[in-house]
């Protein structure tokens, strides 16, 4: 592809032209990766009994089948431009194939402040889950080796790390759907309540501003790592094919999953004490992990509490190792495009990006060391901060490549109907532009960054000054990216272009 009007385009080296092992995975190897960085378990322990209780109570389950669709429906756009281009940076060079380079350079920026904001926070809640079951080290401790672990698989074949993630998910996966069928099996004290958790005025009950607002929040913030599939399109099997097919699949097993699982937890209750029941299970949300937890107790017995206790490790380990991999192809394809030094182009013997993966393993191990020394609460701080800038991030990017989509298939017709490029993505667009405003208002309670003497459940946009140099930091980033992209010249067609063409 032609780079933008008034650039200098400099031709790729040989170093630039470093090459991912191709071949490597299938559409499951994929699903694997994208499924693991959602962290299902991690999602139904930590985020449903929040948006329980200060979110819309027993409807929680249908605000994240809405999302999910919402996702879907953007998947739609973004698996057909996955037909076009196939290129480890995939949300970047979406974006910069319909809106420029300066634009996709931008969104690449923005794209990899995303990627290592969330294996920030895994690490942080890693370290605090490790520390809290298994004790003897501090949380930073536990957090450092599960570092050493994931930095070794990432510089390995991706495949292996596909077939690691592949054990630890289905185990997962294994765990929440034996607890949702025989929670929804037995009906639970008040038998099943769809209406109450799936009825339209139900889910917004509260309104957009209040409650049911804040449990969108919460459900945008789990679906994270699902559009992580063409990321992986260099080194999967026939990629025109196994991306899209990937991406539908991982949506809808993340949505049903979700959805299905929150469900069950609310019929578990009981639909009318959903509310209370939470905060007593939790202690007043101290220990929102305990939900579920006592549910499988309950309905299938203690050896699954058990079980999902030490799965959610495994969970949080995953999720890890994902993102690892996500980041590491970012720099990778920012690399080989000539707009980050070319030695992050390279790859190993296994066809891993290997400088890539040390770089994002050292600034993942520097920002462990430094919350560390300074004594920071790796969940209040690391996990909150991190895990909500990451969130508002990806959904920003997510706009532009709906935005990007419409542009470049008005561009290039081809045999993609009006449905794909332009109905869905319009659709999206609105969804997505609706959860980043959610995601922003309710920032303070997604991040614990609320002001000081203001109750956020009520008062959206309370937040304090960390709150919103994270809310805008992807802003300032997406600018940051533009300007850098106005101005460097060495960037190449090894960018943006189809690495299959």
């Amino acid at each position: 592809m032609a780079l933008a009007p008034g650039s200098t385009e400099a031709q790729p080296t040989d170093e630039t032209r470093g090459g991912l092992r191709k071949g490597r995975l299938g559409v499951i190897g994929i699903v694997f990766f994208v499924v693991a960085a959602a962290a299902p378990l991690v999602g139904m322990t930590g985020a449903v009994p929040v948006a329980i209780v200060l979110g819309n109570g027993a409807a929680a389950p249908g605000a994240y089948l809405v999302v999910g669709i919402t996702l879907l429906l953007f998947s739609v756009g973004y698996a057909a431009m996955s037909q076009r281009v196939t290129n480890a940076g995939a949300f970047f060079a979406y974006v910069g194939r319909g809106l420029g380079r300066n634009w996709g350079i931008a969104s690449a920026f923005v794209s990899i402040l995303a990627y290592v904001a969330i294996q920030l926070a895994i690490y942080g809640f890693l370290g605090v889950v490790a520390a809290g079951q298994l004790g003897i080290m501090p949380w930073w401790a536990w957090a450092l080796i599960a570092w050493a672990l994931v930095t070794a698989l990432s510089l390995l074949s991706v495949d292996i790390g596909a077939k690691v993630l592949g054990v630890l998910m289905l185990l997962e996966l294994a765990s929440l759907l034996i607890t949702s069928v025989a929670i929804l099996a037995d009906g639970g004290p008040e038998g099943l309540n769809f209406g109450a958790s799936f009825a339209p005025d139900q889910i917004l009950v509260g309104g957009l501003a209040g409650s049911a607002g804040i449990a969108f929040a919460f459900a945008f913030a789990s679906f994270i790592g699902f559009e992580a599939t063409a990321i992986y399109g260099e080194e999967s099997k026939n990629p025109k094919r196994a991306v899209p097919r990937a991406t539908y699949t991982a949506v809808i097993v993340i949505t049903v999953l979700f959805a299905l699982t929150a469900f069950a937890m609310v019929t578990g209750m009981g639909a009318s004490a959903a509310i209370d029941q939470t905060l007593e299970r939790s202690g007043g949300l101290a220990d929102p992990a305990a939900v579920l937890f006592s549910l499988a107790s309950e309905y299938v017995g203690p050896w699954l509490a058990t079980v999902m206790s030490i799965l959610v490790l495994s969970s949080l380990f995953a999720g890890l190792l994902a993102f690892q991999n996500a980041s590491a192809r970012y720099f990778f394809a920012m690399a080989r495009g000539g707009v980050l030094p070319a030695a992050l182009a390279k790859t190993n013997g296994r066809g891993a990006p290997s400088n890539a993966s040390l770089l994002t393993s050292i600034i993942a191990g520097l920002v462990i060391v430094i919350f560390a020394i300074a004594q920071l609460d790796p969940f209040l701080t690391m996990f909150s901060w991190f895990s909500g800038l990451a969130v508002l991030a990806i959904v920003v990017i997510e706009i532009l490549v709906c935005i990007a989509v419409i542009v470049y298939f008005r561009a290039n017709r081809g045999e993609e109907n009006v449905f794909q490029t332009i109905i869905a993505p319009v659709i999206a667009i609105i969804g997505l532009v609706l959860g980043a405003y959610l995601l922003m208002s309710r920032f303070a309670i997604l991040a614990g960054t609320a002001a000081e003497g203001v109750d956020p459940t009520v008062t959206p946009w309370s937040m304090s000054a960390i709150g919103w140099v994270l809310v805008l930091l992807p802003f300032a980033v997406l600018l940051v990216g533009f300007v850098v992209s106005r101005t460097r010249k060495s960037v190449n067609e090894e960018l943006l272009r189809d690495v299959l063409s």
